[in-house]
């Protein structure tokens, strides 16, 4: 109770102190804008998990199963991205040898800075993410470690807390401003009381329309194609249009690890 409590109290802080913030005109021609990708090189197929958070629900009786780790999954992504470099010409290492590479990757604060390409952990036999974790899924996961932090991580009480439009705005324009200074945001997405989405992903590219801010999305629940979530504006809210095994519908969006403290 104590760090319930002290969690909530943490959420409240922010949330009240939060700064009021007014996404940017939409552009002229947002109709037709493509999708702007937020990250220079970023490849959805290349730079992102082979394997699938699952859902414990959906797998009552199998053992073992590799379930509540979307904040590990998520978080490791956007690390391999600033801190890894894949080289296909040099040797394959053992298992145990690729485990204390990931470690290292995952032992940087998320968000830091990227890398320079000699300063960075380098994968040895692999091309990209996607093709390593396809084909050392296990030391995959032995090198990204547990889940318990994530899941009790202070700012995750936020989900319990009430939003209002206008703070849901000022998180649609941090986005925007974060995909536009080339950075990926990870969000905690939820629609908290329907136990149905207290969840993770991870945003790269973003599209007006005349009425919306399109996120496209990676969603550690489902590698095989990018998710959907929309800022309709005439409402200020979040909608998860495409959030993989949830219904459309009204959600609170909130940045995750962009400081030591959130």
């Amino acid at each position: 109770m104590g760090i319930l409590v002290r969690g909530s109290l943490l959420g409240l802080l922010v949330f009240t102190t939060a700064c009021a913030g007014a996404l940017p005109p939409v552009p002229p021609t947002a109709s037709s804008a493509p999708a702007s990708l937020a990250a220079p090189g970023f490849d959805f197929g290349r730079d992102t998990f082979a394997f699938r958070n699952e859902i414990r629900a959906r797998h009552p009786d199998t053992p073992d199963l590799y379930a509540n780790y979307c904040f590990v999954l998520a978080r490791a992504m956007r690390q391999f991205f600033l801190f890894a470099r894949f080289d296909p010409s040099q040797p394959k290492l053992d298992p145990a040898e690729y485990v204390e590479r990931i470690r290292l990757v995952v032992s940087e604060a998320p968000w830091h800075g990227a890398r320079p390409p000699d300063d960075r952990v380098v994968i040895p036999g692999y091309a990209s993410l996607r093709g390593f974790s396809a084909a050392q899924e296990e030391a995959v996961k032995r090198g990204l470690g547990g889940r318990f932090w994530t899941l009790v991580h202070p700012t995750n009480w936020r989900v319990t807390l009430p939003v209002t439009s206008g703070h849901q705005e000022t998180v649609a324009s941090e986005i925007v401003a974060d995909l536009d200074q080339g950075r990926l945001v990870q969000l905690l997405v939820t629609n908290w009381p329907t136990p149905e989405l207290n969840h993770t992903v991870v945003a790269f590219a973003y599209r007006w329309t005349d009425t919306a801010l399109e996120l496209t999305v990676w969603d550690p629940n489902d590698p095989t194609k990018p998710g959907l979530i929309t800022f309709e504006r005439p409402a200020r809210q979040f909608v998860a249009t495409r959030v993989y095994d949830t219904r459309p519908g009204a959600i609170r969006v909130f940045r995750m690890y962009y400081s030591w403290l959130l």
